[in-house]
């Protein structure tokens, strides 16, 4: 029996689903990943990076490289890599942060988070794997695919005149002022590899002296997309992609490139909402379980920024919050909403699919998510809205003339500060109704001239809402 030789900075047996103890990768025959897996892993071993380095893993055919890597590993959405890394490289300013890609994820999908990153110079590693054609989703025809190359979406090959010409991602890198090292190497055969080490433990050298982006092109072979066996795949990286693709440093800044700072400390939320630090922040109660609000309408009607100051206000209790917006492409009158989770103990998502306390202000929203209150929630619908005829089993409905409301106060678009005295009167949050205020105020700490009328409108929902009895707490 052969012996099974150790790999530098890879783990000793690939612990995947079925395969437990297995020393085969789920790579085809001749595939250059596996190459360049054990490229990379023995770059950062040699360099002594090993616990120091983070790999963004792919969405395409290496999107199990954690199986193999022994080092910090994430998986990224499709194309979304670099931006992931660039997370990572400025939150963790020790981290050799690399970004390892397809053809399809960098070029394809991922091609504007691959220019931005690199125009900003980001400090991490790309190391790009061209071979020509999509491998993982059954060989379609890829940004790289050569002219005339057959695929299974272009069985006649690639016409320039429908399918455009190849993407050539080192030299378009190039173009671009920030990046330190952009270089393109090849994995067809045993001295080409030896080049291709030397290249990657260059751009791992730049990352470990804090010198910027580096970006690697590495063409490899896939024999099964391609539909060759693994020495003619090889041979047709050598022979037809090389010539379109020429091997080579194109630029090489490293000597001159100047070490970059340490990222400089996030914002802190204090600063964020505005808050002078003058009180500590309420304790939070000892029995709190998670809360889940949803907040919705259309853009205009000060939607996210209703959330906003719940979440702000949840906050000065104490307790862990998000806050999460969406809305259309429309600046206004298109659909928005938002989410907000309040807990004493650590939030898992941001998301909200059944919340216990929703906002309506528009007759859409009514339609979309009031079905969506979990039973025993509550739900504060605007008066203009009409509810269906039925309304969710167990669900408390409240409507409030929160437009009517700001505008009998002359702030007619007020109508979310008239909401957020109905939770106040309500009792909707939990949260205590002087930090609610405190958070309204802060909301207009840029424009102070408008607090006194928003406080006005806040006052007059609540004595609407006790001289009609809507009070009450959450269930």
């Amino acid at each position: 029996m052969a012996e099974i030789l150790e790999t530098k900075g890879m783990f000793q047996s690939f612990d995947r689903s079925g395969h437990v103890g297995s020393r085969v990768t789920h790579y085809c025959a001749g595939c250059g990943h596996g190459i360049v897996h054990k490229l990379l892993s023995e770059a950062y071993t040699e360099l002594g990076l090993q616990d120091r380095t983070v790999i963004v893993n792919p969405i395409g055919c290496a999107v199990f490289g954690y199986y193999y890597w022994d080092v910090g590993g994430v998986s990224a959405g499709h194309g979304q890599a670099p931006s992931m890394a660039t997370a990572i490289s400025r939150l963790r300013d020790k981290a050799i942060t690399i970004s390892y890609q397809g053809d399809g994820d960098l070029a394809a999908i991922g091609l504007g988070h691959t220019l931005q990153a690199a125009a900003r110079g980001e400090h991490m590693a790309v190391f790009f794997v061209n071979n020509s054609i999509y491998g993982m989703t059954g060989g379609q025809m890829a940004p790289t695919t050569l002219i005339g190359q057959k695929t299974t979406t272009s069985p006649l090959g690639r016409n320039p005149e429908t399918d455009g010409m190849p993407l050539h991602m080192a030299e378009l890198i190039n173009q671009l002022t920030l990046p330190v090292y952009v270089a393109r190497v090849s994995v067809a055969d045993t001295a080409r590899i030896m080049k291709a080490k030397a290249t990657i433990r260059k751009a791992l050298e730049i990352q470990r002296d804090r010198k910027g982006y580096a970006f690697v092109e590495i063409l490899s072979p896939c024999p099964t997309s391609v539909g060759k066996p693994p020495l003619e795949a090889a041979k047709f990286v050598i022979e037809q992609m090389e010539p379109e693709y020429p091997l080579g440093v194109l630029r090489d800044r490293s000597e001159t490139a100047t070490v970059r700072s340490e990222p400089k400390p996030w914002i802190r939320l204090a600063d964020f909402f505005g808050d002078d630090g003058s009180e500590e922040p309420c304790p939070a109660a000892d029995e709190v379980r998670e809360r889940h609000f949803k907040f919705t309408g259309f853009g205009g009607q000060g939607i996210l920024s209703l959330g906003l100051v719940v979440a702000d206000a949840a906050r000065t209790q104490g307790l862990k919050t998000t806050w999460l917006p969406s809305y259309g492409p429309e600046q206004r009158g298109g659909d928005a909403a938002c989410t907000v989770v309040t807990s004493t103990h650590m939030i898992g998502a941001p998301a909200v699919e059944c919340p216990e306390l929703l906002v309506i202000m528009n007759q859409a929203a009514c339609e979309k998510h009031l079905p969506t209150v979990r039973k025993g929630g509550l739900a504060i619908v605007d008066a203009t809205v009409r509810l269906p005829e039925i309304l969710p089993e167990a669900v408390r409905v409240v409507k409030i003339p929160a437009i009517d409301i700001a505008a009998a106060a002359g702030v007619p678009k007020a109508a979310n500060v008239a909401i957020l005295g109905a939770l106040i009167a309500l009792g909707a949050t939990g949260v205590p109704e002087q930090l609610l205020r405190e958070a309204l105020k802060r909301s207009f700490s840029k424009k102070p001239q408008l607090i006194p009328m928003n406080i006005q409108v806040l006052q007059s929902s609540i004595d609407y809402c006790r001289h009609h009895g809507l009070t009450g707490e959450l269930p």
